[in-house]
Order: C-alpha cells, then structure tokens, then sequence
C-alpha cells in the first residue's frame, strides 16, 4: 500500500520486531545502565554504531559527550594521538596541543569502532586508559586522569586474535564485561521488508516525491529472499538505488542488486571451474591425505566466500577472517588466479 510522505527529516530509529533484534535490544538496555565496557560484535553492515548508540543514550551518561572513532582508518601513530591526544612540538607538524577522544570523551562514552586492527603497542595504552583511567598525552609527561566508558565494536573474532597474539589477552578480559552479538540480516528476514520501505519513503523524500507507491510482488520477494552479506547497510544502499531507478508514480518492480551489471561488462571475476569440489560427505574416511583434504576444504570456502561477495576479494577476505593479501596468497597457491586480460572464468591476478 503506498506510503504518503511526511515533512518530517528520517531518523535513525533501529527497526525490526524479529526475535534475535528484540532480544538483542533487550540486552542492550539491560546493560547500558551498568558503568562497564562492552563489546558489540557483529558483521559489516549490521548496525554496530548504533547498538553503541543506544548504550550510551539510555545509560546515566546521556548528558555527556558520545565520542567516536574508527580504528581502521589511521595508522599506529595517528591512532595514539588521536586517542590521547598529543603537545606542541611532540613531532614534527604538531604545532599545538591536541586533545584525544579519551579528554574528549570525559564523562560520557568512547565507542572504538574497528577495534581488532589496533596495534598491540597501542592496546597496552588502552588497557591503563580502561583498568586505571589514566593515560598521558604523546609528548607529554603529564598523567591525566578522565571517567570514559568504553564500547567497542568489531566484526572479527578478537578471542581468535588473542590465540594469534595479536589482540591482548587483558584487554580483551577487560573490555568483555558483556558481549553484544548483533545478528545479521539474513537472522531477521521478517525485518527485511519493514527496513525495506522505510529506506524507501526516506530516498523518496530526499528525491522530492510525494508518494512512495510501494514494491511490487516479485520485488518483494527478491528483497526477501537475498542473502544480504552487506546486512542492513547494503539492504539501504540496495532499496535507495532501486527507488531511484524507478518511476515516480509507480510501484518498485526492479531491484538493483549490482550497480555494476551491464551488457557491456566484461565477465566478471569468477574461480576457475575445474578445481575440486570438496567430497559430500560430513566425514573423510581413513586413512586419507590431510593436506589434500585442506586444500579442498580451504578452495570450497573461498569459492563460497567469493560468489557471498560477488567476487570483490577486498569484501571476500573478512569473510574468511583474512586480509586482502592473504586471500590473494590463497588465491596463487591453488592456482585460482589467472593473468590479467584471462576471460576463462578465473580470478584475475
């Protein structure tokens, strides 16, 4: 049915009525009231932010500062002055004293996005910051001291990361007073249609219409029955192209999944056909070769990783708990990589 349009600016409200995000906003505002850091897990695109969010807004910190930042987007160096903060003349450039988003944060709530790319030199900073509430600027000898409650977001596996020695062990017992596990989309998929058209009406009335005249029946079930590995982000990206794309006064028919797609593309990245397939079987009778059973299994899960991300490799690594470049490593060592120009169906190299 359509959707009139109101004046009113979209919000950020998180939708849904699926058991697994009911229950996860419950436990959310049962520990938002406690002063702990928590940690909210979960895949790209789920909403990580704004679980934060609602931490901090129903938690006695409200009136105070919610300050962010994403870890993955600096470098070691900028990292540490950017959550500590750094004196004049503490290296080259810096002319004046910067205050970090832990001064910054004082009194209220310091979500650390990304927080398993950290280096481990700047965890161990962290981890006085957190157990002590103290930390001094770079630079500077001072010792300041600040209340800031942290939560911290990831879609890696940071117990993982501590086995492999790149995440703190006491950081992590620290920051894990209690976990939020964000479900992804494909959990919630009677959500699907509801954050669907209110994504819609808000993209219609950005694009200056009136009316949003709703999805028609078979977009409606391509909506639904889409794996969505980009999760709610990708759902918003999907239905606002999609809208766009379309006739003003008429239901959406079309859903545009891959902006990319045209006649005129050339194929796109695909893993070679003639790699083995991994036996049907749950278990390998003995006696067996293992390390040919793991090249198996390790050509099975990228292949499923690939096709999940439409064969971008940079958005196929996470899914593996792999960088790029340790996928493209893969990748060259069971010959699944051709050289550029190759139009046989193989990953071009």
């Amino acid at each position: 049915m359509p959707d009139t349009l109101s004046s009113e600016a979209p919000t950020t409200t998180m939708l849904g009525e699926s058991p697994a995000f009911l229950d996860l906003l419950e436990h959310a505002s049962r520990v938002a009231a406690v002063n702990k850091p928590v940690l909210v897990i979960g895949e790209r695109g789920t909403g990580k932010e704004l679980i934060a969010a609602r931490l901090h807004y129903l938690s006695p910190r409200w009136q105070a500062p919610l300050v962010k930042l994403n870890c993955a987007t600096l470098t070691e160096a900028l990292l540490e002055t950017e959550l500590f903060g750094h004196e004049a003349g503490a290296f080259t450039g810096a002319t004046r004293r910067h205050v970090g988003r832990f001064e910054q944060a004082h009194g209220g709530t310091l979500f650390l996005d990304e927080l398993a790319t950290v280096s481990t030199r700047v965890q161990e900073k962290i981890l006085r910051a957190v157990e002590y509430g103290q930390f001094e600027r770079v630079g500077g000898g001072e010792t300041l001291t600040v209340d800031v409650r942290i939560v911290g977001a990831t879609s890696g596996d940071l117990p993982a990361a501590v086995r492999a020695g790149t995440f703190r062990a006491d950081l992590l017992d620290r920051l894990a007073f209690d976990v939020l596990t964000v479900p992804p989309l494909r959990a919630r998929a009677g959500d699907i249609m509801q954050l669907a058209e209110h994504f819609a009406v808000d993209i219609s009335r950005e694009l200056g219409r009136k009316l949003f005249a709703g999805f028609t029946g078979s977009a409606r079930m391509a909506l639904i029955h889409y794996a969505w590995p980009g999760n709610v982000r990708e759902l918003k990206n999907v239905v606002e192209r999609s809208v766009h794309r379309s006739a003003a006064a008429a239901p959406v028919d079309t859903i545009v999944f891959d902006p990319f797609a045209s006649a005129f593309r050339p194929p796109a990245e695909a893993v070679a056909d003639d790699v083995a397939a991994p036996p049907a079987e749950e278990s390998i009778p003995l006696p067996c070769d293992i390390k040919a059973q793991v090249a198996i299994l390790e050509v099975d899960l990228i292949r499923r990783a690939l096709a999940e991300a439409r064969y971008n490799q940079t958005e196929a690594a996470p899914l593996l708990g792999l960088s790029y470049h340790q996928l493209r490593a893969l990748l060259r060592k069971h010959g699944m990589v051709k050289s550029r120009g190759s139009h046989d169906g193989s990953a071009t190299a």
